[in-house]
């Protein structure tokens, strides 16, 4: 049973899009009146509307046939930009050549992203037992779930004969991740106005969507430099890196690698390089992706709030550290010689939620990297246990700490305990659904 309803449900999902490329804004109109009007005269004994109804059924029939004449080929190359970000609208161009040997008018464009429609067992795990306005609110919102990107047709100038046109499209993405163009639809109007031709063109393509971001105040994040013991700061170089300090003449017992040989060769004497080990200023960026639900809005604005961060914090002369686990634990280093923000902003738009494993999980990552650290900032899904021992691992350590809460509009279930922000340099914000941005604002 359940397997037929959804069944129903896509048939019913494909016949609306199909309706909607294959008829005119006219033709839509029309198929209303057609419907009106055949409920109106089905008594043809005390109405004449019936004669109304037999009029726009020709009419539609004439139009169909008419839009089987209407031949024309097309060949189209997108030009897609490298990302684009959660509601923020980009344009991308569309390179079209006409291979018809006359003008075409009226045409108009339509993308179709892959996974639109939710899968059997997403189906499968809605709530059955609700009553059938929660049921459909639920199936709505899993439906704008998988809804990835909005793109309106794209109406297009007339074609000269043989003529390339180059048009500009633009669309909405509205989740991030990997956004799938599939298929470019192309719409010709039957001389009627009232049934397309089209030409379906199969262009496979991707473009990234990087997470929303947030406008944040200036943020001064505390702490104090550190000795970094891979001298990523103002190197790229790998392993133990010093800073340069000086040169000086050789001593028995230098290392050759230090031997400076452009001045030697000037100077005619071992001339060595002396350096100074490297301190530096080290943000952690802790992410926490443990839920149960396979999607949430309340993730999907921590993953927005820790792209604002990534984006916003100057990682120039300091190091930013993005800890996170998805299918293993993960840390991610930004910094001078190491690639900058957009790095991390690539990594965070493919962040998945952690389904099978517990949030303590991600306290061995960070306890191996205390010692390097100046100061760390978590954003987390709630507030217990676990994650209050990540806080007070991070407070015994003398690293100050910014604790972010994203908490659902209605507030968290209990109330927040602060007895583990022991620094005095630590604070805790907790961030509501919906005033986000407001909220960030008072950190």
């Amino acid at each position: 049973m359940n397997r037929a309803i959804y069944y129903l449900l896509r048939f019913n999902h494909w016949l609306r899009r199909w309706l909607t490329q294959h008829l005119t804004p006219t033709g839509l109109g029309l198929l209303v009146a057609l419907f009106v009007f055949g409920l109106i005269g089905l008594d043809i004994r005390r109405s004449v509307s019936y004669q109304i109804f037999a009029f726009l059924i020709a009419l539609m029939i004439v139009a169909i046939a008419l839009s089987q004449f209407t031949r024309y080929r097309i060949g189209a190359v997108r030009h897609l930009p490298r990302f684009g970000t959660v509601d923020v609208p980009f344009k991308y161009r569309i390179a079209l050549h006409s291979y018809t040997k006359k003008r075409l008018a009226g045409l108009s464009l339509t993308e179709s992203f892959a996974n639109l429609f939710p899968s059997f067992q997403d189906f499968r795990e809605l709530t059955w037992h609700q009553t059938t306005t929660q049921w459909k609110r639920e199936w709505y919102g899993l439906l704008a779930q998988q809804r990835r990107a909005l793109a309106l047709p794209t109406v297009i100038a007339p074609l000269a004969a043989n003529g390339t046109h180059e048009v500009t499209a633009e669309l909405l993405p509205l989740r991030r991740g990997l956004l799938t163009f599939n298929k470019l639809t192309v719409a010709c109007p039957e001389p009627l106005g009232i049934v397309n031709r089209c030409m379906t063109l199969v262009l496979p393509q991707t473009v990234l969507i990087l997470p929303k971001r947030y406008q944040l105040p200036s943020l001064n994040l505390p702490g104090t430099r550190c000795y970094q013991s891979d001298g990523l700061a103002v190197a790229a170089s790998v392993g133990d890196s010093e800073e340069f300090r000086a040169l000086r003449d050789y001593r028995p017992g230098d290392s050759p690698r230090k031997i400076h040989w452009k001045s030697w060769a000037k100077m005619g004497k071992p001339i060595v390089k002396e350096e100074q080990s490297e301190y530096s200023v080290r943000h952690a960026l802790v992410l926490d992706t443990f839920q149960t639900e396979g999607y949430s809005e309340v993730m999907e604005e921590a993953v927005a709030i820790a792209a604002s961060l990534a984006y916003t914090i100057q990682t120039q002369e300091s190091l930013l550290d993005l800890v996170f686990v998805s299918d293993q634990a993960h840390c991610f280093t930004a910094g001078r010689g190491l690639g900058q923000s957009e790095r991390l902003l690539e990594l965070l738009a493919s962040v998945a939620p952690c389904q099978d494993q517990i949030f303590s999980s991600l306290l061995p990552v960070v306890r191996s990297r205390l010692a390097l650290l100046s100061g760390c900032v978590c954003i987390c899904l709630n507030w217990d246990r676990d994650r209050q021992d990540l806080v007070k691992q991070l407070q015994t350590a003398n690293i100050p700490t910014l604790v972010l809460i994203v908490a659902p509009a209605e507030g968290l279930s209990e109330p927040v305990d602060r007895s583990c922000l022991q620094n005095a340099q630590s604070s805790l914000h907790i961030l509501h659904l919906g005033k986000i941005q407001e909220e960030l604002w008072t950190i």
